[in-house]
């Protein structure tokens, strides 16, 4: 006893015994969350560590060398048991190594001081050896979080690229994907992959148009169109801006100043050209386009068509930004015509219309899990010229061609396209993509149509509004599985040779889907799998659901125990112990009264933002995020009064459980986020991947985004990690090898290299963006130019107005 006071000082059996109670409290938390992970049936892990933890506490702060020695046969084992568990995969094994390998690094230099304490040789040099390592793995682990882990690294050879003609050049980008057919592609090389690196800001515009939000509120979404030397913006309250493409010099501003409750956004524009040659199909059968003049040189010869968030659709003069007196009344039209009760903000428009011929196209979002009784999701056809209706279809009544008989409305509560279109001027088809009924998460009172169109492509003649084909791409949607995006064209190769015109399309789901555009059929291996019922009574459960397996799963899992993560190796086992919690099994997991996971989550797999396709090298580009949602429905008493949602789509932290008025039933969901607000899967979150469509095979896919502008609980961890995060916005492919996004948490458009993902360029922006990229080459100057709007990241509060164009020196 003597010897152990004379040789340690009071300051080492003060370390010593914090020392040991930091690890004795560690490994009280190991144990009781271990131990009720392992009754869920979970790993064993976790509650074996702990015990061993606050052995090794308990030694330690008696300094008895045994406690490190115990706590290295503890790490000793993580180790391995990390690798039996997840392999070399670096972000899982930086949730389960990193914290403690750096203890052991403490662990080993304090072991002198036990040695001391316990009169043996203090075994500085060993000690200082196994601690050095350690902290050098550390250290190398710490590093490694600052550069890039592609979940599929590019393998194949740097093609060459491919220039540009005078005939092929792009001129304008004149709709809402660029081209009608939605490729978000530019053939304009004058920005490559070889000079990028050199793009500096052009210009900067703001439009004077705040995009307030908590994720309900108004949100800068918006993908510019560009005509000739003119660059047209929409903001969030639906204010119309011409900019001057060299400069961004305003030319007219057309202040609309739209306000809803909640959902305030404008994604995008159509443009209609009266004086321009007229395309007709070629296709054989194809109803011809309805020909329609505006005299010359009277105003709105040159038109741009713009949906509301209050429900009109609006034709402004594209020269001078004044309402088309000709169109509708003095300009306008008012979309709840035939709707029957839509209150604000039960039906909204968000989308940009489709200009298809001469007939522009308008769908509508009806608000999620609010009510049974809610507006319908009938889509319109309306003459470019006069505002004139020309068809309709009802989802709930195709018989029904116009408007609705006096004191009648369209079917309530149907199908809804509240994402943007396609338009095939060869065979004059418009193809659509569908949502499902209200409410989404409860299908008892679902008609057979709402069965048949819910959650689809929906192909119809754009001069009669007549179907031509439907397909499904999940039956009796229960989960808000949308096809979110416009399809986007494609020429499908063959493996007989040859190719074969069709589209290509992502779903909340996480499928990519690629049909022939004639007839609906699917040109890639589509799978029906069984899947589980729920316990709602009544409900129809599809127990056969669509997965399309000839293409690759992005981000769908499935997830497993070992696919959970955290911060910290606690963080880690509070998502473990909530996984083995809840009934997952799979895809397509049901919700029912008990608490369920959905992954993806309602937000996607993929969203609104669309593919990008090069047709140059036969490749899609595909953006998704990884987001789970945890799902649990509660019987409602029916004497109770039920209140109604606001229709917003905020997840509903802190807010309970939310009626769903006209069902049985209340929902409570939120995403499946840790303690710290990380989502409990291991990174990435949002993925940037190209599939080759010759092969189908993924050609790279890499994380997107870091979380320098965002961190746990809200806190801005102020460090380039590149872990990959959500997406949302679109993307741009160039002819000059180039991949541009900008829709991240972080506040950066990034363009990638189209052949193997590796990141070329990056520019800082005043606050996040959830705007697609356009670009474009100006008459005037010759220069390309790149533009993106920037109103503030979906989780960010830093918010802003800004339009900014970039080009080189």
């Amino acid at each position: 006893m003597s010897i152990e006071t004379s040789s340690t000082s009071p300051l080492s059996r003060f370390w010593l015994i914090v020392l040991g109670i930091v690890m004795l409290l560690a490994g009280l938390a190991f144990a009781v969350g271990g131990g009720q992970l392992a009754l869920l049936g979970g790993s064993l892990y976790f509650l074996l560590a702990g015990l061993g933890l606050i052995a090794s506490g308990l030694l330690i702060a008696r300094r008895r060398p045994a406690g490190a020695q115990l706590f290295g046969l503890v790490y000793v084992l993580t180790v391995l048991w990390s690798l039996w568990d997840v392999g070399l995969t670096f972000w899982p094994l930086i949730s389960r190594l990193l914290a403690m390998t750096a203890g052991a690094a403490i662990v080993a230099l304090s072991y002198p001081l036990l040695c001391r304490a316990d009169g043996r040789p203090p075994a500085r040099g060993s000690s200082l050896a196994v601690a050095l390592i350690l902290a050098l793995a550390a250290l190398g682990g710490l590093a490694g979080m600052f550069v890039p882990h592609p979940p599929v690294p590019f393998n194949g050879a740097l093609a060459p690229l491919v220039a540009v003609t005078p005939d092929t050049e792009q001129r304008n980008w004149s709709a809402y994907g660029n081209t009608s057919g939605g490729s978000r592609f530019v053939a304009l090389d004058q920005i490559t992959r070889d000079n990028v690196n050199q793009l500096k800001v052009a210009w900067t515009y703001r439009t004077g148009d705040i995009a307030v939000s908590d994720g309900n509120g108004a949100e800068d979404q918006n993908t510019p169109l560009q005509i000739g030397d003119t660059l047209y913006v929409c903001t969030p309250h639906n204010n119309v801006i011409a900019l001057e493409a060299d400069t961004g010099k305003e030319k007219w501003k057309t202040v609309i100043n739209a306000k809803a409750t909640v959902w305030m956004r404008c994604r995008g524009l159509a443009y209609f050209d009266a004086s321009a040659p007229l395309q007709h199909p070629t296709a054989a059968g194809a109803t011809p386009v309805t020909a329609v003049s505006v005299a010359e040189g009277a105003p709105c010869t040159r038109r741009i068509l713009m949906n509301t968030i209050t429900a009109e659709l609006i034709a402004l003069d594209a020269d001078t930004g004044k309402f088309c007196s000709d169109f509708g009344d003095g300009g306008r039209i008012n979309l709840k015509a035939g709707l029957g009760s839509a209150p604000d903000p039960q039906y909204q428009l968000t989308a940009a219309p489709t200009l298809a011929g001469t007939t522009v196209i308008i769908g509508g979002r009806v608000a999620d899990n609010v009510q049974v009784d809610m507006p319908g999701g009938v889509i319109r056809g309306y003459d470019v010229v006069t505002g004139q209706l020309r068809w309709a279809f009802d989802p709930g009544n195709p018989q029904l061609t116009g408007m609705p008989p006096e004191g009648q409305s369209y079917t309530r509560s149907t199908p809804n396209v509240w994402s943007s279109m396609s338009y095939d001027a060869a065979s004059n088809t418009v193809f659509m993509p569908v949502g499902s009924p209200s409410v989404d998460l409860y299908g008892v009172t679902r008609s057979a149509l709402d069965h048949k169109y819910g959650a689809s492509i929906l192909a119809l003649d754009a001069t009669t509004g007549k179907e031509k084909w439907v397909f499904q791409t999940v039956h009796n949607d229960l989960w808000d599985f949308d096809v979110p995006m416009q399809p986007s064209f494609i020429d499908f190769p063959l493996a007989a040779g040859g190719s074969v015109p069709a589209l290509a399309f992502g779903t909340k789901a996480g499928q990519l889907y690629v049909l022939e555009r004639a007839t609906g059929k699917p040109l890639t291996q589509v799978d029906n799998v069984q899947v589980k019922a729920a316990n709602i009574p009544g409900e129809p459960y599809a127990l056969q659901q669509p997965k399309s397996t000839g293409m690759p799963q992005i981000g769908v899992g499935p997830l497993s125990e070992s696919d959970m993560w955290g911060a910290t190796p606690l963080d880690q086992l509070m998502c473990r112990i909530a996984f083995k919690g809840m009934r997952y099994e799979g895809l397509y997991t049901a919700p029912g009264t008990d608490k369920s996971l959905s992954f993806p989550g309602s937000l996607g797999g993929m969203n609104w933002g669309g593919l990008s396709v090069d047709p140059v090298s036969n490749t899609i580009f595909v953006n998704d995020m990884r987001l789970g949602l945890w799902v649990q429905m509660f019987p409602l008493d029916p004497k109770a009064q039920v209140a109604t949602s606001s229709g917003g789509e905020a997840p509903n932290t802190g807010m309970g459980s939310v009626p769903m008025k006209g069902t049985p039933y209340s929902v409570t969901k939120d995403r499946f986020l840790s303690a710290l607000g990380i989502p409990c899967q291991a990174p990435p979150y949002g993925t940037l991947t190209a599939v080759d469509m010759k092969t189908r095979a993924i050609k790279w896919q890499v994380p997107v985004g870091t979380v320098q502008d965002t961190g746990p609980m809200g806190i801005r961890m102020g460090m380039p990690i590149p872990i990959g995060m959500p997406t949302l916005g679109g993307t741009l492919v160039t002819q000059g090898g180039l991949v541009f996004i900008a829709g991240t948490q972080d506040f950066y458009l990034r363009a990638y290299s189209a052949a193997t993902g590796a990141e070329l360029w990056k520019a800082r922006l005043p606050v996040g963006s959830q705007g697609g990229p356009v670009s474009y080459k100006s008459p005037h100057s010759g220069k390309q130019y790149v533009v993106i709007t920037a109103g503030g990241a979906r989780q960010s509060p830093d918010r802003g107005d800004y339009v900014i164009a970039y080009t080189l020196p």
